[in-house]
């Protein structure tokens, strides 16, 4: 007698629509009272399938969409998430999001989307890959406008107006204000398998940009600058620096000047004129400064250091711990981490990308291993990737080189 033909596993499973269900309903309450988002359901939604692109500015972005699609929704998310054991395990049989490597073109991932528009799921993602920083949409990889090709799918825009002036991405409360998620546009197949892929890239760069960089609305909290420094280290007055900041003002620790962070989102220098009205200028300013920084004119001298957690990444496993306070420092050539019984190398020339995660981890790729830096409250952990990158395009001939990993 013949063996029956098993089926392939189905990344699509019929679960997915009861625990949308639950979520939808216990989380999405839980997030309207923690945002004060005001989400527009798209009607008819559970009818297609869609490629959902978002900006991506709140911790909470994920389930605004969520909240907007009566279908259950397939998040491509960075392949920390898999990485945390037993709750990975949980989100991967409940949610089924499909894994991705940041800053990378990951085949697999390609090949896992293919297979979820195959299987009927509608996929979202944040082109961006990272929350914003400054408030303005952010660098993303023109390789969107292939996958949106491949998948054949309409494209719906998901965007969130106010993200930034409820819950910067440095900040740890949310702000009340005006908050608005919404698809503000589909575009169907038809209309983008007319356009070359430069051109459709181009037409997504322009429906997913959010500057936020506008006193539009006010957000109010008695701590609207804490933990600026998680963003910025770098002062128009003194260069390279550190910052200190409580409640509604920020410091920088070398010279001593104090910005307080007002309810409009704007910067106001405290007995001394301020010359960025908003973060984006500001952190517009940092980068420049970094892309004309000359990294070689510190020699053998650390240029930061600091005291930070250091695990090593078990990918789609679990993290090891190497050293609860190691001394981290980053060089002109190469990051340090000593854990006291040795000090480990990484050279800029074995490292591969560097990726920002949440507020304060950063991720080194080095060689074939994979290692995680988890500083306190106040580690800025974007300073380390800028620096990298800024070699990495000196090295390349590119000194003019803008992108820092952002």
């Amino acid at each position: 007698m013949p063996r029956k033909k098993r089926k392939k596993n189905q990344w699509v499973k019929w679960r997915h629509k009861p625990v949308r269900l639950i979520l939808a309903g216990f989380v999405g309450a839980y997030v309207r009272i923690k945002s004060g988002v005001k989400v527009e359901k798209l009607k008819n939604s559970n009818k297609r399938q869609y490629l959902i692109i978002m900006n991506h500015t709140t911790a909470f972005d994920q389930f605004f969409i969520g909240m907007a699609f009566k279908q259950p929704v397939y998040y491509i998310a960075s392949e920390d998430l898999f990485s945390n054991g037993f709750v990975s395990k949980l989100l991967s049989y409940f949610l089924a999001p499909i894994p991705i490597k940041k800053q990378t073109t990951d085949i697999k991932a390609v090949r896992d989307c293919l297979r979820v528009a195959k299987e009927g799921g509608t996929i979202a993602l944040a082109p961006e890959g990272n929350r914003s920083f400054s408030g303005k949409t952010g660098y993303f990889k023109p390789s969107i406008a292939s996958l949106a090709a491949r998948l054949k799918l309409p494209i719906a825009v998901f965007r969130i107006e106010g993200g930034y002036g409820a819950h910067p991405r440095w900040s740890d409360v949310w702000r009340k204000g005006y908050l608005r998620a919404y698809v503000s546009r589909v575009i169907e197949p038809e209309e983008y398998k007319q356009l070359s892929e430069d051109e459709l890239f181009r037409l997504i760069q322009k429906e997913m940009y959010v500057d936020e960089a506008v006193a539009d609305h006010t957000y109010h909290h008695e701590k609207l600058a804490e933990y600026i420094e998680r963003a910025m280290y770098v002062c128009p007055y003194c260069g390279l620096s550190e910052f200190e900041s409580h409640n509604d003002v920020v410091q920088c620790r070398k010279c001593g000047r104090k910005i307080r962070y007002l309810p409009t989102k704007e910067l106001q220098g405290i007995d001394f004129e301020f010359p960025f009205r908003f973060m984006s200028d500001w952190y517009d300013y940092q980068c420049s400064f970094i892309n004309s920084l000359d990294l070689m004119a510190f020699g053998d001298e650390p240029i930061y250091s600091d005291t930070t957690q250091f695990s090593e990444v078990i990918l789609y496993k679990n993290k090891r711990l190497i050293c609860k306070e190691a001394r981290m420092s980053i060089y002109n050539d190469k990051i340090t981490a000593d854990i006291g019984s040795e000090i480990i190398m990484l050279p800029f020339d074995e490292i591969s990308v560097i990726t920002v995660l949440g507020r304060n981890k950063l991720n080194i790729y080095h060689k074939d291993k994979l290692y995680q830096l988890k500083g306190e409250k106040r580690f800025n952990a974007l300073k380390y990737m800028n620096l990298y990158y800024r070699k990495k395009n000196m090295e390349m001939g590119d000194n003019d080189g803008q992108f820092l990993g952002l």
